[in-house]
């Protein structure tokens, strides 16, 4: 299982939100490309990033901050946030990130994701963010009454390398993840699922762990490893065990 530590960007800075209330930001590391140093220092592979001002915008915001990380690290980096059209991912991937993850436009234009997907194999991924089991998009401000299983398999069978589900209730919240919902849409599409919202502790890991035959091959976590509650090296040996 692949534990993808999460910078999100908000005005430049690495914060944490609560159930993505931009209001409620903890500013954890003023320096987005110290943050990733160090992650990687503590032995982590992989790297979640979100502009999280971007996703508001429905565009790049913190790009500034995304390039200095791609610069301070040799890590594959995921990216989120802001990313609304087929010329904007494709920028990103040919910048060096690894992995652009698709939200908004994975609901308002599937087609042009499908299209990704098949050009960049492995790179495209699909962010299904749910409030009360139904999609929510514009950065969480908008709700529709799509039910996350509904908007996954529309990207059944189409390249598309990952499905990045987040309970938005559960986000920043250290309540614990939803791992019956997330495993439930696991076990209903063949895409592999990266679980994301509300990670608070080593158990929770172990739940995903548990569940792994369902389909869930990575879990990001974000304020739990900032505030000391998940301690790197542990997490990194409870996921290769």
């Amino acid at each position: 299982m692949i534990i993808y530590p999460a910078i999100d960007l908000k005005d430049g800075a690495c914060v944490r939100l609560v159930r993505g209330e931009m209001a409620q930001a903890t500013v954890f590391n003023r320096d987005p490309a110290a943050q990733a140093r160090a992650f990687e220092a503590a032995g982590f592979r992989h790297l979640h990033v979100v502009d999280l001002n971007g996703a508001f915008a429905g565009r790049p915001v913190n790009a500034g901050a995304v390039s200095a990380i791609l610069a301070a690290v040799t890590l594959p980096v995921q990216l989120g946030g802001g990313i609304r059209d087929a010329a904007t991912a494709e920028r990103w991937l040919e910048a060096g990130v690894r992995r652009v993850v698709l939200g908004t436009l994975a609901l308002r234009a599937p087609e042009t994701v499908k299209e990704l997907a098949a050009r960049f194999p492995g790179r495209i991924a699909v962010a299904i963010d749910a409030r009360g089991g139904r999609v929510a998009v514009e950065g969480w401000a908008e709700q529709s009454q799509i039910p996350a299983a509904d908007l996954a398999r529309r990207f059944e069978d189409t390249g598309v390398a990952a499905i990045v589900y987040t309970d938005i209730d559960r986000d920043g919240a250290l309540q614990g993840l939803n791992v019956e919902a997330t495993v439930g849409l696991a076990e209903q599409i063949s895409i592999p699922v990266v679980a994301s919202g509300g990670v608070g502790g080593l158990d929770d890991l172990r739940a995903l762990k548990a569940a792994a035959a369902s389909g869930i091959k990575g879990v990001i976590i974000g304020r739990a490893l900032y505030d000391g509650r998940i301690e790197a090296g542990a997490a990194l040996a409870l996921a290769a065990a």
